[in-house]
């Protein structure tokens, strides 16, 4: 393609991200360079600036400038390798969604830096019409569970559609330091991105502050190991960057083996405690394009079952399909 124009997006894609969009239309384009383009200016959503998340509305133009190079085939054998890769994490798959397991340190999307990632994964299982899923949400890569995907344009936009209108039902589970006082309640506050010498990270401001966005997270402690570490239920009302991690750290109980957000100074953890991001995406109740709810749940990774194991945390004594302590 040669030249800037301008592309309208279709009725189908009525609420899509601009990433997605951009994804679907342009897979060449990898997403650490649609990023470039965006803070550039030259990807313009009717001639004013956009970010990755807008969402995008029927009949709006998108500025595309010239764009070059076709992606490169996957060779068949790893193609069929990441293909059976992908589908040893499918806890459920109909033909509007796949809902993944996806696992403590996969990126959901590519980055600076980041080559393997569940977004490039994707393509290796296309639908019928060849095209690849589309992620409709995201969870951070040292992050696991359950990680939506759509099948299908339609899919992507009505669970787009989902999402930014708060219909899905989301519960994690975390293992903290310490138990919260009181050990069921809610943090609200207001978060902003603020540049680090290794990357960006949230950080709690006053309302009215440039950037400065409302969250807001329900916590309920489900078990608790003497006063030392506890199991909590987490159900975020808001969906902002990193909000979970920066929630509990604000609240005095960091997640356990966060790199970025755990603030306890002087504490080393236990020598069995695997230092990884104890954080779960255990559950979600999501409403489905054709009527009624799908109710779906994700094992533990093995760094946490190790933790729970040690702790003495019955991850089955609750199960949260029947009896889910936190409704």
């Amino acid at each position: 393609m040669s030249g800037v124009r301008q592309q309208a997006v279709a009725r189908d894609e009525d609420g899509m991200r601009l990433d997605r969009w951009f994804k679907t239309h342009f897979p060449q384009v990898t997403f650490g360079h649609l990023q470039k383009l965006l803070r550039s200016g030259q990807i313009r959503v009717d001639s004013g600036r956009a970010e990755t998340n807008t969402r995008l509305v029927t009949g709006q133009l998108v500025r595309i400038p010239p764009i070059s190079a076709a992606p490169e085939k996957a060779e068949g054998e790893t193609n069929q390798k990441e293909a059976a890769y992908l589908r040893s994490l499918i806890l459920y798959e109909d033909d509007d969604i796949f809902v993944f397991n996806k696992p403590h340190g996969l990126a959901s999307q590519g980055g600076s830096g980041t080559k393997r990632h569940m977004d490039g994964l994707l393509k290796n299982l296309p639908n019928k019409k060849g095209e690849a899923p589309k992620l409709v949400h995201r969870l951070d890569r040292d992050t696991s569970g359950c990680l939506i995907v759509a099948k299908t344009k339609a899919a992507a936009t009505h669970f787009g559609a989902v999402f930014s209108t708060r219909q899905a039902r989301k519960i994690y589970w975390a293992v903290l330091w310490g138990v919260p006082t009181p050990r069921q309640g809610s943090i609200s506050c207001f978060l902003t991105k603020q540049a680090t010498t290794d990357g960006e990270q949230m950080v709690v401001v006053k309302q009215g502050v440039q950037g400065a966005q409302h969250s807001m997270t329900y916590y309920s402690t489900t078990d608790a190991a003497a006063t030392r570490f506890s199991w909590v239920t987490l159900k975020p009302v808001t969906g902002r960057t990193h909000q979970l991690r920066v929630h509990m750290a604000e609240l005095g109980h960091p997640i356990l083996g966060d790199p970025r957000y755990f603030n306890i100074a002087n504490w080393a953890p236990p020598e069995d405690i695997p230092w990884q991001l104890h954080l779960h995406a255990r559950r979600i109740t999501i409403p489905m394009p054709k009527g009624g709810t799908l109710d779906i749940s994700a094992p533990l990774p093995p760094h946490m079952q190790t933790t729970f194991d040690l702790l003495g945390f019955d991850a089955d004594r609750f199960d949260v399909q029947d009896v889910d302590p936190e409704r």
